[in-house]
């Protein structure tokens, strides 16, 4: 099968070049394991304190709502980080002090949102908090399963039962002049965090919670769409496991799944992400790329990947694939010609691009801009 341009990872970074080479008059194809940073993903784009009119035009085209409105976000452990760009459903502060009374409310049985931290968080900014437990009979039927109640086996349910949700906060509140949900709202239906705001009488803020990260699930859920409505293919589940280079360009990719069918293009992005995603592998000795055997920018003292103060900025996720200006990927120093490298696969390694999910579109924007201007 020939394409124009083969990405390899179906996360931001992917998902972002594809739509837009589609949109160009490219055929993409994707290949996605599956599993990918947007599972982790905050609600807010990091480092996005700029926002080309193009990151606006594609996430509005996908049916994506955002707003940008510079200042703080909530973290799940009641900490706060700067942030601007973020989803509609993630809330924005001036200052980390953002209400003088707080209800916290959480669901009997889901362990994944940490309403003692969050209230620990918010006392010390100087607001009062009160943590209920809502006791629903129709998530009763989810502790009952075989596996733990997660975030999204809740909000499959919570898009349907969202109403009685709001009736029960209603009768919860004294006088808190803001509601803390867990963000297990709107997997299905983008409307529903609204809803709830306009039915509670106070403020509402949706907090994160553990992964799987239902915003971020539904954001993949709508590129995907959004890929697949221009024209674009999508290979879910499936892995690159080996590339074929000839005279320094990449031929064809080989995965798991086609096996003796190899995807061929002129172009080739790769943006597997980080370890999470094995877009990154380690051993004892190094860390490495296993797809190209491209050259990785990292310590070769192990006892440096990482600080013992596990709340500090451990420095192995600050290392990457090594790149040319143009984002060509090297592999023994030397650039290979028609391969670009995009998102958290990168690391710290252009910092000039940001981090985070900010990282992610604007490395994929280069790309994208490299491959067309060929």
């Amino acid at each position: 099968m020939r394409f124009d341009t083969v990405i390899i990872g179906g996360g931001l970074a992917g998902l972002v070049s594809g739509i837009s080479l589609q949109q160009a008059g490219q055929q993409t194809a994707i290949i996605s394991t599956g599993q990918n940073a947007l599972h982790f993903f905050s609600g807010s784009f990091e480092s996005m304190q700029e926002v080309p009119k193009r990151t606006l035009d594609l996430f509005a085209g996908a049916g994506i709502r955002v707003h940008y409105n510079p200042g703080v976000r909530l973290t799940p452990l009641g900490t706060f980080r700067e942030a601007a760009l973020s989803l509609e459903d993630t809330s924005l502060f001036p200052t980390p002090r953002f209400a003088d009374k707080i209800l916290i409310v959480s669901f009997a049985g889901y362990l994944d949102f940490f309403t003692s931290f969050l209230a620990e968080g918010l006392e010390k900014q100087g607001m009062s908090c009160r943590i209920c437990v809502l006791n629903l009979p129709e998530l009763e039927k989810l502790e009952q399963g075989p596996s733990e109640v997660r975030s999204v086996q809740i909000a499959r349910t919570m898009d349907r039962i969202w109403e009685k949700v709001v009736q029960e906060i209603r009768a919860l509140l004294r006088d808190e002049d803001t509601v803390i949900l867990p963000q297990v709202f709107g997997l299905q239906d983008i409307s529903v965090p609204g809803r709830i705001r306009q039915g509670v009488p106070a403020r509402v803020v949706f907090a994160g919670t553990m992964p799987p990260s239902v915003p971020g699930i539904r954001t993949q859920m709508l590129l995907k769409q959004r890929l697949r409505v221009l024209g674009g293919t999508y290979l879910m589940g499936d892995e690159a496991t080996r590339a074929n280079i000839v005279d320094g360009k990449v031929h064809s990719i080989v995965t798991r799944n086609l096996g003796s069918h190899c995807l061929e293009a002129d172009n080739f992005i790769l943006a597997t992400g980080s370890y999470f995603s094995k877009g990154l592998k380690t051993n004892p000795f190094s860390i490495f790329e296993p797809v190209f055997g491209l050259d990785v920018e990292y310590d070769e003292d192990r006892n440096r990947w990482y600080d013992p103060a596990f709340a500090n900025d451990q420095p192995y996720m600050n290392y990457g694939v090594r790149t040319d200006a143009a984002l060509h990927g090297l592999h023994k120093g030397k650039p290979i010609g028609n391969l670009f490298v995009a998102g958290s696969i990168l690391g710290n390694t252009r910092p000039d691009l940001g981090s985070g999910a900010g990282l992610a579109i604007r490395s994929a924007q280069v790309a994208v801009d490299q491959i067309l201007s060929l």
